[in-house]
């Protein structure tokens, strides 16, 4: 049987694939993503495919470079990188986000709990703020007082 840390390798190796019905075979039935920004919740197998599928919609030619993974046994971190350019549409809870064409780079890291082999939960976390600024989203203003030396 593999490990919890080979599971989730294997969780965002499946979003690469763009295989969201193996990444829904890896969760509980009442299983959560929690996105901790945002406050948005995904429950079970049907939510993770839509959170990937969300994902994947914004950014067709998204990929995720896993950076690190720390194993505590039944809960494991995963600290992962996320490069794709925006030429869809991506579904959020504040409603869609048109397509920019823009390059984003994004820093995320998930923390995933196991029960019996399978995730329970997963808590992600990204700076959304710089997701917008590198979509365009925000004020130039934001942009400028985040160049502006400290």
């Amino acid at each position: 049987m593999p490990s919890n840390a080979e599971i989730a390798r294997d969780l965002y190796l499946s979003w690469n694939e763009r295989d969201f019905d193996r990444a829904a075979e890896m969760v509980k039935p009442d299983s959560e993503i929690i996105v901790v920004g945002t406050g948005e919740k995904f429950i079970g197998p049907d939510g993770v495919r839509r959170y990937d599928s969300n994902w994947a919609e914004g950014f067709p030619d998204g990929e995720i470079t896993v950076d690190n993974i720390l194993d505590a046994g039944d809960c494991v971190v995963v600290e992962f990188t996320g490069r794709g350019t925006h030429t869809g549409t991506l579904p959020t809870s504040m409603g869609p986000i048109p397509p920019t064409g823009r390059q984003l780079t994004l820093s995320l890291c998930d923390v995933l709990e196991f029960q019996e082999g399978k995730v329970k939960r997963q808590r992600s976390y990204f700076d959304t703020g710089s997701m917008m600024m590198q979509l365009g989203l925000l004020p130039e203003q934001a942009e400028a007082a985040q160049e502006a030396p400290r």
